[in-house]
């Protein structure tokens, strides 16, 4: 399917986001290719994914082209959403915060090959190799253990610590108490612990 939109604008004003079950239907109507629908949605999301990045990358400009290349991103994938791992709104906060966090390391990336190119003096070469596979089975790790978790506390749990949402931002993004939200994390993280440590 063609993208219907080519630029983001600034965030819209504030707004109470719709509930989830709301923009789980909009995020299906999108895979069918229902413009009205993909428009709602993206009145609901845009100054939510804008304001992840803006966190994120601290940087207005570089915080828009996140919230654009994410909402192109839904857009095309649409159809890879599974509701059974979460709700569409966690689905595409996820989304913005790996491609924020994808945009920090590349800018990072570039700072320091500048940095380097700059550099005279002799560098003492270390094992780059064994360093990736240590980090690649580390997060590796934490993803099975992340699937260990019941969906509920996976969505609050990513929310939180993928996301950057405090306690009662989740609680308010998904429309529970915040003690509901308090009690999945405190379950959750203690399962995480038990996972990792069974694994060290």
């Amino acid at each position: 399917m063609s993208t219907p939109i080519q630029s983001v604008p600034h965030p819209v004003p504030a707004f109470r986001l719709p509930g989830r079950d709301s923009l789980d239907v909009l995020l299906a109507r999108t895979v069918d290719g229902d413009l009205d629908a993909f428009a709602r949605l993206y009145t609901a999301i845009a100054g939510p994914v804008y304001g992840l990045a803006r966190r994120v990358l601290r940087d207005a400009v570089q915080a828009e082209d996140v919230c654009q290349d994410t909402l192109v991103e839904v857009w095309r994938t649409a159809a890879r959403f599974d509701p059974a791992q979460g709700s569409a709104r966690t689905w595409i906060m996820t989304l913005a915060h790996r491609r924020a966090v994808d945009r920090v390391r590349a800018v990072r990336a570039s700072m320091e090959r500048e940095h380097r190119a700059g550099l005279l003096a002799y560098a003492v070469p270390y094992d780059e190799v064994a360093e990736e596979v240590e980090r690649r089975e580390d997060y590796a790790q934490v993803r099975r253990c992340m699937d260990g978790l019941s969906v509920r506390q996976r969505e609050s749990v990513t929310m939180a610590y993928y996301g950057g949402f405090s306690y009662p931002e989740v609680a308010e993004l998904l429309g529970l108490a915040l003690g509901t939200v308090k009690s999945r994390m405190r379950d959750g993280l203690y399962r995480l612990r038990d996972c990792l440590q069974a694994a060290a």
